[in-house]
């Protein structure tokens, strides 16, 4: 789809009511009216209790449908009830990216009793202890799904490292001791090795883990027609097996089939590094444009506009960029935090909505919002949304001569289509002087977000001053 969009359908806040599948079912028509192109939809299996948000995740094979953990449904409700949002999605063309999170696993059924020894937590290739001997939860038995779809049991065997003692209740980072055991390469170097993430992490060293997880992968694709993933924590997960699994996957369902990758760090040759190391068989969230709105967001006048894209993905390889301006690791309250704030989110919608490049992701809670509340963005987000549907076509200029007021303008692919948006920090009014070109010579153009301004008729020279408030973004497109 031309000028697609995804929307990540989920915050942490949700409410544990089981009925987020059914809302999805029931708003599809309205997210294809608006240009969504793609839902990203949260961690549909079971995790360490009904409230899970997904990420502990317990169960890949049980998708709502076994009574384990005390529950039948996911906090999001049944698998018959994602089944039937999915098709429904897929009515209106609307792609669904299942969240995929492959680097651990919580709530084991049994713990066992097996060689450890404890690491540096800031550094976890240093080793403080010998091998001794701790009690894990590492054995899952699924005896709720009773062997159904897969009949494969989780022992220690199977992981690396775990971050709890049973024997003791101590709480700190423990690498199993085996044969050929070790934390995995091909990981972000960040703590010394970053394999460990948290509960009891998964070695994809190991060959029976590797067939497991593959098959599991191309199992939900079938089982519940999707259409990508979005793979969960990517650099905690060895390079090598993440590329293994996509090949795996596009070899039974074509190669159009998609992913993004979560690599959280907000290191642009990093990130870079890691597309090479996966042969670009995904594309990654641009963490680095997201932190530079975010930095943006809390200087204000004192940030520098004109660095907005540097040291981006959008910007440097644009093909492989899905923009965004906040998610669930970024609200308020989560281990990530780093919110943009109120002020500057249309700036940041208006950033990768009206821009050429990247595959731009909008965030349930800015666009519905979080915990029940109803957002204050939702309109500005509609209105940039109509403009990207119906104006934002044709080659990007960036205006990037003022550190406190920059433009991006679309040039058009006819007379009708085009648009300018203007974006400050400024304290102050400002303009900024846009050449839309001599063709264009007489036309009168509107601002659409509300600030009020009259409408401007371009030069004799192809010219036209495009006005801001303070702190605000104006965006204009040619009056039908």
């Amino acid at each position: 789809m031309e000028n697609g969009v995804m929307i990540q359908y989920f915050e942490w806040k949700l409410p544990n009511d089981g009925k987020h599948w059914q809302r999805l079912k029931e708003d599809a028509r309205h997210l294809s009216e608006i240009g969504v192109s793609g839902v990203w939809i949260p961690p549909a299996y079971k995790g360490t209790s009904q409230a899970d948000v997904g990420y502990g995740a317990y169960d890949l094979w049980d998708l709502g449908e076994f009574d384990q953990k005390g529950t039948v449904r996911t906090k999001y409700g049944t698998k018959q009830e994602l089944i039937e949002a999915i098709e429904e999605l897929h009515k209106y063309n609307i792609n669904v990216y299942l969240d995929t999170v492959l680097n651990h696993k919580g709530g084991a059924d049994e713990t066992e009793n097996f060689l450890a020894i404890e690491v540096d937590p800031e550094d976890r290739t240093v080793e403080i202890t010998e091998p001794f001997e701790i009690e894990g939860w590492t054995k899952f038995t699924f005896p709720g799904r009773n062997d159904k779809y897969s009949a494969f049991k989780w022992n220690y065997n199977l992981f690396d490292g775990v971050d709890f003692d049973n024997k003791t209740g101590k709480t700190a980072i423990y690498k199993i001791v085996g044969e050929n055991k070790d934390w995995d390469e091909g990981v972000d170097s960040e703590l010394g090795n970053y394999d460990y993430l948290m509960n009891a992490d998964i070695d994809f060293s190991h060959p029976e883990v590797r067939e497991e997880v593959i098959r599991w992968g191309k199992w939900v694709v079938n089982e519940l027609k999707i259409d990508g993933f979005r793979m969960d924590a990517v650099k905690h997960i060895k390079d090598e097996f993440i590329a293994e699994f996509l090949t795996q996957v596009r070899a039974a369902y074509g190669e159009k089939f998609y992913s993004v990758g979560e690599y959280w760090r907000n290191d642009l040759e990093k990130l870079k590094e890691y597309l090479d190391n996966v042969g670009y068989k995904t594309d990654l969230f641009d963490v680095g444009l997201h932190f530079n709105m975010y930095d943006a967001s809390k200087k204000k006048k004192d940030y520098d506009l004109r660095e907005i894209f540097e040291h981006t993905i959008v910007a440097t390889n644009p093909m492989a960029a899905v923009t965004f301006v906040d998610n669930h690791d970024s609200q308020k309250g989560s281990a990530l935090e780093s919110q943009v704030e109120d002020w500057f989110i249309p700036h940041s919608y208006a950033i990768i909505l009206l821009s050429k490049d990247g595959y731009p992701c909008l965030f349930y809670g800015d666009y519905y919002g979080v915990g029940g509340e109803k957002s204050p963005h939702q309109w500005i987000i509609d209105k940039l949304l109509e403009v990207r549907r119906i104006h934002a076509y044709g080659e990007q200029i960036n205006y990037l001569d003022n550190p406190n007021v920059i433009a991006i303008q679309r040039t058009g692919r006819d007379e009708w289509t085009g648009c300018v948006a203007v974006l400050s920090n400024s304290e102050e009014e400002e303009e900024i002087q846009i050449e839309l070109g001599r063709e264009r010579v007489g036309e009168v153009w509107q601002e659409v977000t509300g600030s009020g301004y009259e409408d401007i008729t371009i030069d004799e020279e192809g010219n036209a001053n495009f006005k801001v408030e303070p702190e605000k973004i104006s965006v204009w497109i040619r009056k039908s």
